[in-house]
């Protein structure tokens, strides 16, 4: 069964302006089924680089390439184009020769000076992420949500994460199993190939490492000296990580972006599924960091990059996220009591003057309020999506 994806309206719109579109995101997180389903009432062809014959065709002669694949095809997939050399010259070649020409990448390192920046002003990107809360509830066919269910499919797509692999997959021990291959897939061949980390298996500590500080200030030093690997190291295994869709690094806000860029990020794993398959923490009942991940993962796949606000009084804010010229403070609890905030967002509030805050929770009832001029909303992680999306409007 396909499930429709959140960023279908957005793929039409962009692919009416571009002749080349590149969707990236983690391995296994629906682009290539996404785009086989768009190409299926269409003349096109399917053409994947992991097949050595294809690579070499292409790195080879691109004339040839063009002629096998992309001639008398309406529109052309290129899979995993990232693992030829010199492909910018030759996507490049394409592009002005008008083709058009729909991209998938597993790394972000396609988005980097040796193949997009050659396609400056001619491609369009779109970021793939697992299935969010709203597309787990569509492959179940959920269509009345009552607390009761919104609360366990919460629970679940938290647990499980949302590999669609995972997602259909009912029995829980197989779940366990597709997420433990996926992690070792994408660290051996994602992350180790493609960043030529040869030391497979201090990568696989350091990402045990991070799966168990979901949430945290990294402290880079003391990683450093506990595993026994260089400052440099820790920085290129993060980028590889990041790059490879596995973590994301959230930095603080602060009104001067000069302090955001040279403060500490915390870090969280894009999906939590494969966070609790690292870390082998399959719970009965989330703990509060794992379900701020949680959200925070949500967030990411609503196009925004959170940001957390942490004061040296240590008032704090979960995460904050800009819309527009607006800025949104999120608070995150396993167990939000309706009307009471805490004197951390009530600080931001008074700091920012945000017209919006919101307070998201596992156990929700909803419910709304006013501090001085900012509505404060408390809700679900379905409703957040709603939420946000109508901020603004």
């Amino acid at each position: 069964m396909y499930v429709e994806r959140d960023v279908e309206n957005k793929f039409r719109k962009i692919c009416g302006a571009y002749n080349v579109v590149a969707m990236v995101g983690a391995r296994q997180s629906g682009k290539t089924t996404f785009l086989k389903e768009r190409i299926k009432q269409m003349n096109s062809s399917y053409v994947l680089f992991d097949d050595p014959d294809v690579r070499s065709l292409f790195e080879e002669d691109i004339k040839k390439f063009e002629k096998q694949y992309i001639e008398g095809h309406d529109v052309a997939v290129l899979d995993e184009v990232q693992y030829c050399n010199d492909a910018g010259t030759k996507l490049k070649y394409l592009a002005d020769k008008g083709r058009k020409i729909w991209l998938t990448s597993s790394s972000e390192i396609i988005l980097g000076k040796e193949i997009l920046s050659y396609l400056v002003g001619r491609v369009s990107i779109i970021r793939l992420y697992p299935f969010s809360l709203s597309e787990f509830l569509l492959s179940r066919g959920q269509k009345e949500i009552t607390q009761q269910v919104l609360e366990r499919s919460v629970w679940e797509h938290m647990t499980y994460g949302g590999y669609p692999k995972a997602v259909i997959t009912e029995d829980v021990e197989l779940k366990k199993t597709i997420l433990s291959d996926l992690c070792d897939t994408i660290i051996l061949k994602d992350v180790a190939r493609t960043f030529s980390i040869d030391d497979i298996r201090a990568l696989e500590e350091f990402v045990k490492l991070l799966s168990l500080n979901i949430g945290n200030v990294l402290p880079y030093e003391s990683i450093s000296n506990d595993m026994k690997i260089s400052f440099q190291t820790v920085k290129k295994y993060l980028d590889a990580m990041e790059k490879s869709y596995i973590i994301a690094r959230i930095r603080p806000f602060f009104t001067n972006k000069i302090k955001e860029i040279t403060k500490r990020p915390k870090v969280y794993f894009v999906d939590t599924g494969l966070r609790n398959s690292v870390a082998k923490a399959f719970g009965t009942e989330p703990s509060g960091n794992l379900f701020e991940n949680y959200v925070m993962a949500e967030l990411m796949k609503l196009g925004f990059l959170p940001k957390y606000w942490r004061t040296k009084s240590k008032a704090e804010v979960d995460f904050v996220i800009e819309k527009n010229s607006d800025v949104i403070p999120i608070e995150v609890k396993l167990n939000a009591v309706p009307g009471r905030i805490e004197k951390s967002l009530r600080s931001f509030i008074d700091a920012y003057k945000p017209k919006l805050a919101i307070v998201v929770s596992y156990r929700s009832i909803n419910y709304e309020m006013h501090v001085g001029g900012c509505r404060v909303i408390f809700t679900n992680a379905l409703d957040m999506r709603k939420i946000i999306e109508a901020a603004g409007q």
